[in-house]
């Protein structure tokens, strides 16, 4: 019999072939992962591991939950932008890296992205980087579509369910700062204001803070005025001479507010807030206001430190930033 009837009936009978039985590997192939860490090694190996988790966070989630997740690798990316407009100077890669918490190689491939939208520029002789003319026409977009009153009503209505006190938004007018919304409390204080009242200059939190903090060109005359009238309505805590008002303005903005006990209305205590827009210059104030004994009137109390970071938040979604750009 020839070799080839020899295998065919060695696979007929046995249902394999003999050869393959006998020369049949003894140890079995590494697996995918072990294969690719014993050759890819260092930071290149980390980010690409990196990436791949951003964006397998969304097939983890199902239904609404997913719908919420997001993409996380945007978000990632995103901290490189945070960075960048904090940063009031270019940026070498190494040091925007660090700062966003990430590997340069990481960083690298999110900014040749962002290079590409416009979102961020390389200078070609340092290789430093900024942010591009596309942010700088997404942040002027977003601020000629801001309506800080309307921003400020939203987050005030929900201080207000969440504290139960009575708060109210001014701006300036013609006459010197104006309310020009007012939401009670389940337990309204005794405070005879509506929508349209100007305030006193120095008997107000309100007043107060816009005299601290506008021009003195716009105050002046109100200020001046309301000295010349002080034996009519002045209290045992009002401003009565130049010097009382200069005294409490530099409170006012020392602590970055201003508050009254008992100064305009007998036994009400107010707080007003600044919240600044994109110019640094005041753009309204945040008025809270309660009776005295139910009210916490405490620097560093529960008033103050909620509504302070309720002007905060509203400061930075108008573009003010507290350090220059």
């Amino acid at each position: 019999m020839t070799i080839r009837g020899i295998y065919s009936t060695m696979v007929n009978r046995r249902g394999q072939s003999g050869l393959a039985a006998v020369h049949r590997p003894t140890c079995l192939p590494m697996p995918p992962t072990v294969r690719s860490s014993s050759i890819r090694t260092g930071a290149d190996s980390a980010d690409s591991v990196d990436i791949a988790d951003d964006d397998a966070v969304d097939q983890q989630e199902g239904g609404e939950e997913k719908l919420r997740s997001g993409i996380q690798s945007i978000e990632v990316g995103f901290r490189l932008l945070e960075v960048l407009t904090h940063e009031p100077r270019a940026m070498m890669l190494r040091d925007l890296a660090q700062q966003a918490g990430m590997s340069p190689a990481k960083a690298h491939r999110y900014l040749v992205s962002f290079q590409r939208l416009g979102v961020v520029a390389q200078d070609p002789l340092t290789g430093r980087y900024e942010l591009g003319g596309f942010a700088l026409q997404l942040g002027l977009a977003r601020l000629a579509r801001v309506d800080g009153v309307k921003l400020a009503r939203i987050a005030l209505a929900e201080l207000r369910e969440r504290l139960d006190m009575t708060v109210g938004i001014a701006v300036w007018g013609n006459q010197g700062p104006t309310v020009v919304h007012w939401m009670e409390s389940s337990y309204p204080a005794k405070a005879s204001l509506k929508l349209g009242d100007v305030m006193p200059m120095l008997s107000s939190a309100t007043g107060l803070l816009f005299a601290a903090y506008l021009p003195r060109g716009k105050t002046a005359a109100m200020i001046g005025r309301e000295l010349g009238e002080t034996q009519r309505w002045a209290t045992a805590n009002s401003p009565c001479t130049p010097e009382d008002v200069e005294r409490v303005l530099a409170d006012v903005r020392a602590h970055g507010a201003a508050r009254v006990e008992g100064m305009l209305l007998p036994t009400i205590h107010a707080f007003c807030m600044p919240v600044f827009d994109s110019n640094g210059d005041l753009a309204l104030g945040l008025i809270a206001l309660g009776h005295e004994g139910a009210f916490d009137i405490a620097w560093g109390g529960e008033v103050d430190t909620a509504l302070r970071e309720c002007a905060h938040k509203l400061s930075y979604e108008l573009g003010y930033s507290p350090t220059p750009r």
